[in-house]
């Protein structure tokens, strides 16, 4: 028989994911900054894309694409390198979001499929996904362990996209002014981009 987890193991996953999910990172801040200007109901798609892109990546990662990275590293360092080029471009235009939005018939939060694709770009998603699935899966049942890993990734990411951007939404109660929303939009850019270097 198959041994599957144990109670013991799935609460330090959990603890993993918490830890990974709820610290700042890109997405972290930038739904932050979404709730903010764009308000909760128009950050939703992003919500959802951030919470369900990320388990499907660690089931890729789990079920098979791990694999094929640990053979080819050349791979690894170019999606790092789009990731890292692609989250300065975000800083840039979070920087320039100068404006928070009443009026939402011009506004372009991200849409589902954006943040969902964004996960693989993302340099701390890469790292969360490969350490949790080289740390936790015990090679008994390798499905069942990636799929529950993945599982407790999406109830976890929920919890954290959903907290991020209501903190966004509150703020908007202090951040009216459009020189005050510029500042905390070039704050979050700048969190961005100190959340880049450990992954230089």
């Amino acid at each position: 028989m198959l041994e599957l987890f144990s109670q013991a193991q799935l609460l330090s996953i959990f603890l993993f994911a918490f830890a990974t999910a709820f610290t700042p990172g890109p997405n972290n801040l930038m739904l932050l900054s979404s709730g903010l200007t764009f308000g909760y109901k128009h950050t939703l798609a992003h919500i959802l894309g951030v919470a369900i892109g990320f388990p499907l990546m660690v089931l890729a990662i789990g079920l098979g694409l791990g694999v094929i990275l640990e053979k080819m590293p050349v791979l690894l360092q170019l999606l790092k390198v789009v990731g890292i080029i692609y989250l300065l471009w975000m800083a840039w235009k979070i920087a320039h979001s100068v404006e928070i939005r009443d009026d939402y018939s011009h506004a372009k939060p991200f849409t589902f499929l954006q943040a969902a694709v964004f996960q693989w770009v993302n340099p701390k998603a890469w790292i969360m996904a490969l350490t949790v699935i080289s740390t936790y899966t015990l090679g008994n049942n390798l499905l069942y362990e990636v799929i529950m890993i993945a599982f407790i990734y999406l109830i976890v990411g929920l919890g954290s996209t959903h907290s991020w951007t209501l903190g966004g939404v509150y703020l908007k109660r202090w951040i009216k002014d459009k020189k005050s929303t510029r500042i905390f939009n070039i704050s979050m850019a700048l969190l961005i981009v100190v959340s880049v270097f450990p992954f230089v």
